[in-house]
C-alpha cells in the first residue's frame, strides 16, 4: 500500500448500496408524503373528462386544463430530465479529441 505525502489527500472512496424495498417503504424511509389518495382523485378526474372526448382537439384541450401548469409544466419537467441526464453522463471529449488514457 502506497503512503501519501504529508498534506496529500486520499481520493474519495466510491460505495454502492443496494436497498430492496417496496415503493411505499422507500417513500416512508425518505420521508416523502403519501400522495396515493390525491393521485387517485387526479386520475379519476382525467378519466371522467376523457369519457366525453370525441375528437383530438377536444382531447388536447382537456389535457391542457388537467395537466399541472399545462405546457409550461411539461416543458419544465422535460428540461429537468434532460439536465439530470446530462449531469449524470460522463463528459465526452470534443469532436476530434482523443480520450485521455
Amino acid at each position: 500500500m502506497a503512503r501519501l505525502a504529508q498534506g496529500e489527500r486520499q481520493p474519495p472512496m466510491k460505495m454502492n448500496i443496494e436497498i430492496n424495498c417496496t415503493p411505499e417503504e422507500a417513500r416512508q424511509f425518505m420521508g416523502l408524503p403519501d400522495v396515493e389518495k390525491a393521485n387517485a382523485v387526479y386520475i379519476d378526474t382525467i378519466a371522467a373528462a376523457m369519457k366525453g372526448v370525441s375528437n383530438t382537439d377536444q382531447l388536447e384541450q382537456y389535457a391542457k386544463q388537467l395537466a399541472p401548469m399545462g405546457q409550461m409544466g411539461l416543458k419544465m419537467f422535460q428540461n429537468f430530465v434532460e439536465n439530470a441526464a446530462r449531469a449524470a453522463s460522463p463528459a465526452r471529449p470534443a469532436t476530434g479529441d482523443k480520450p485521455s488514457e
